[in-house]
């Protein structure tokens, strides 16, 4: 692809005016089309009938359709094949026959764009399936049929009532709800059938004659509004066509996600979880929204949520946000959630610099801290919970038992506590709030002071998993500690709790909840001849979001190269396994015999899942951390060593940060120009020492680093140079950067062991 006239006249401008003629520099190789230009044609991905993957799209309101390439055969997730709308399975399939004969979709060549799936038969025969903004339509699109063409819907919850000339009547009535029932029309325009569903048969007609006169623009806008997503303001482009295209895909499949059904959310994972969880919402919120520049819905679904707080100050739930919402019910049983939500908030404020919400919801905030200080504390200050009421909240039925027990202090929930006192203290320092920002902070200097003394295992170094109702640590070895290490002071202590958890749980393919020494360990996710799959849900199974704070903790160490692997594979999993462009909910911990990879479990498309490989990639990797509250950007870059060159745009603010890392035989070139917005440019590349530029619209920072320097131009709009500065390498940096290698070094993958060595594996179950 041509490099654009834009984005090359910058980086080479820039290095051009302070490192003499461009032709002496390292140049940027073949590089992206105008922005706006990544056509969605361009991310197909061809799909073989043996690999008969999952596909998915949603109308970014309240519907969703899914299905697989050429067959419906999944064991759990073929039942919510078809459409959905808000939770009701509408339709399963449809049935497209061309002079009276079915075309078959196993004997297709399939494609994946993230705006269609396209069959294209033996025959000639093209059918293109496709959904659209807003419109609970589905269109399937037809071309190369000699003969006349006929669509007839299929599925255990519809009905043909009448079938015409032009218009073919069903409804569809929930088999556990015979009064919910929807009503679907189906029509023709020329090449396309439309299938519009409405809450009555008036309202399907209309909604079909609406769909016939203006699919075409729908279709349009829809292409249009999908490319943005990966151009202009949010572009990527590198030199290594895997990273680009599964980046691309994850944030487009990530888009699909961000919905509004009841308010503005984001859905947990499809097919099971469409509606909106509160702490899977704040998990996703940052690479959702923030990194890929998105923040109108940020902060559409920031104050959604606090529409939904429980404000009954004589609940004992005053505080909390919702754990779920959908239509139809809201729930407040979870202690994370809340403080997800005011970390999410302290994050859109940092990257938007939009001090008008922290008015606007600093009610909520201290509703959040106040409530949760009155009902849920303990005499040390730790938030204290029930079993079920952290991430790892599966319970047994029907005793409702939890399957991985966590009361009453988890150490991951102290982490976010105690982010939610700093943030909370933040916001009422901003609102001359002086008493609630003093009493605040000290909650929260409180809780650190005491979290290494009864977490921390003096003699292991482990941080145990959580306080007992007895205040006896449990030592079970769980990823929750990886949430927690911002609570040690000691670098060191971070860096060894960091092996412990890497060697015991992370696996090349994700991150297991489980140590497999562990008596409870359960190598695979779904057994059901040995136990129930929430048995293992939180007892070994991977869950991809994870791998998100296992490789921001080795990056944070130094450990770039380790985390791009694991970093790597997962993309892989996108693009080749599972729901095309995205990423499941879990995966077994060890693989089948005979099988290469662990098998994808779960949902098929989990929105944590997807956020935490984005947010990764930018903040830790990249290395962009916008502070505005604070009016700075941190330019903290940690690329692993074979990493190549990498152009990026990132809205920050007002404005956007245009970015271009480039290596060469000397070392890396980065190249940071920044415009619409004013900021302080904090520039931290290890092992060099800090420093920091005051910039402004149209400033330029060009940073050239070798083994022994880091010389950094500071340019106007106009190409003065303003500042030029050489930084040595730190030795105080360098020395811990020594120290974390040294306790990090050697440090592995964890490796699956036999099976059934496992006790789990030694019960028996009836399924």
């Amino acid at each position: 692809m041509p490099m654009s006239r834009t984005l090359a006249a910058w980086a080479c401008t820039a290095a051009t005016l302070l490192l003499a003629a461009c032709h002496s520099t390292p140049q940027l190789p073949a590089s992206p089309p105008t922005a706006g230009a990544v056509a969605l044609d361009s991310l197909a991905i061809p799909v073989s009938a043996n690999e008969n993957r999952a596909v998915s799209f949603t109308n970014k309101r309240s519907a969703f359709y899914y299905t697989q390439t050429h067959r419906n055969d999944h064991p759990e997730h073929a039942f919510f094949r078809g459409f959905n709308i808000a939770s009701r399975r509408i339709f399963s399939d449809y049935r497209l026959s061309v002079a009276g004969a079915a075309l078959d979709p196993q004997t297709a060549t399939v494609v994946v764009r993230p705006d269609a799936l396209i069959r294209t038969y033996p025959q000639g025969i093209t059918e293109t399936l496709r959904l659209f903004d807003g419109q609970d339509v589905v269109e399937v699109a037809v071309a190369g049929a000699r003969g006349g063409v006929a669509l007839q819907l299929s599925g255990d919850t519809v009905s043909l009532v009448q079938s015409g000339q032009d218009i073919d009547e069903y409804t569809a009535t929930p088999a556990a709800d015979t009064s919910a029932i929807d009503h679907i029309a189906v029509g023709r325009s020329g090449n396309r059938f439309l299938i519009a569903v409405g809450p009555s048969r008036a309202a399907a007609r209309r909604l079909l004659e609406q769909a016939v006169a203006d699919a075409p623009a729908w279709e349009a806008a829809r292409r249009a509004r999908l490319e943005s997503v990966v151009s202009g303001d949010h572009y990527l482009w590198s030199d290594d066509p895997r990273l680009m295209e599964a980046l691309r895909w994850l944030q487009l499949t990530m888009d699909s996600l961000v919905t509004r059904q009841r308010g503005d959310g984001i859905y947990a994972g499809l097919p099971w979880f469409s509606e909106y969880w509160g702490r899977d919402s704040f998990i996703s919120l940052p690479g959702a929204t923030l990194v890929t520049g998105h923040f109108e819905e940020a902060r559409a679904i920031l104050t959604s949520f606090a529409g939904f707080q429980d404000l009954d100050r004589t609940s004992r739930f005053y505080g909390r946000l919702p754990n779920i919402i959908k239509p139809g019910s809201i729930d407040y049983h979870t202690t994370d959630g809340t403080p997800r939500w005011v970390i999410a908030l302290r994050d859109y404020v940092r990257y938007t610099g939009d001090r008008s919400i922290v008015a606007e919801l600093y009610p909520n905030v201290k509703a959040s801290i106040e409530g949760a200080l009155a009902n849920f504390t303990d005499a040390s200050g730790y938030l204290v919970h029930a079993d079920n009421e952290t991430w790892m909240d599966a319970r047994r039925e029907p005793d409702k038992a939890s399957y991985s027990p966590r009361s009453t202090r988890a150490n991951d929930i102290q982490a976010l506590w105690y982010e939610q006192l700093r943030a909370g203290a933040e916001f009422a320092a901003a609102l001359d709030d002086r008493e609630a920002a003093t009493r605040w902070s000290a909650a929260a200097d409180r809780l650190r002071s005491r979290f290494a003394h009864d977490f921390v295992d003096p003699a292991t170094g482990r941080v145990a998993d959580h306080l007992d109702a007895r205040d006896v640590p449990n030592p079970q070895v769980r990823p929750n500690a990886l949430f927690s290490l911002q609570l040690l002071d000691q670098p060191a202590a971070v860096a060894r709790a960091t092996r412990q958890a890497w060697q015991a749980l992370v696996y090349p393919w994700g991150v297991a909840t489980l140590d497999q020494d562990d008596p409870g360990f359960h190598p695979y996710h779904v057994a059901p001849e040995h136990y129930h799959k929430d048995a293992a849900y939180h007892n070994g199974a991977i869950w991809p979001w994870l791998n998100g704070i296992a490789m921001q903790r080795m990056i944070e160490l130094g450990q770039a190269d380790l985390a791009w692997r694991l970093f790597t594979n997962t993309n892989e999993i996108a693009l080749t396994r599972g729901v095309v462009g995205g990423l499941p909910e879990n995966l077994d911990a060890y693989p089948h015999p005979g099988e290469p990879a662990p098998r994808l479990t779960g949902t098929y498309l989990q929105g944590w899942s997807n956020a935490e490989q984005l947010r990764v990639w930018y903040q830790g990797f990249l290395g962009i951390q916008p502070d505005l509250e604070q009016g700075a950007i941190r330019l903290a870059p940690r690329l692993p060593k074979a990493f190549g060159n990498v152009v990026f745009s990132s809205r920050i603010g007002a404005g956007v940060l245009h970015s271009a890392y480039e290596r060469s035989d000397r070392g890396r070139r980065y190249t940071w120009r920044l415009h619409g917005q004013a900021a302080r440019l904090d520039l931290d590349i290890v092992p060099f020492e800090r420093h920091s530029f005051t910039a402004v619209a149209g400033d330029t920072l060009v940073a050239e680093q070798t083994t022994d320097s880091l010389i950094v131009h500071h340019v106007d709009v106009g190409g003065s140079e303003k500042e030029r500065v050489m930084l040595a390498p730190s030795p105080t940096r360098s020395e811990q950067q020594a120290r974390f290698d040294a306790i990090l070094a050697g440090t592995e993958f964890a490796k699956p062991g036999v099976a059934a060595a496992h006790p789990a594996m030694r019960q028996s179950r009836t399924p």
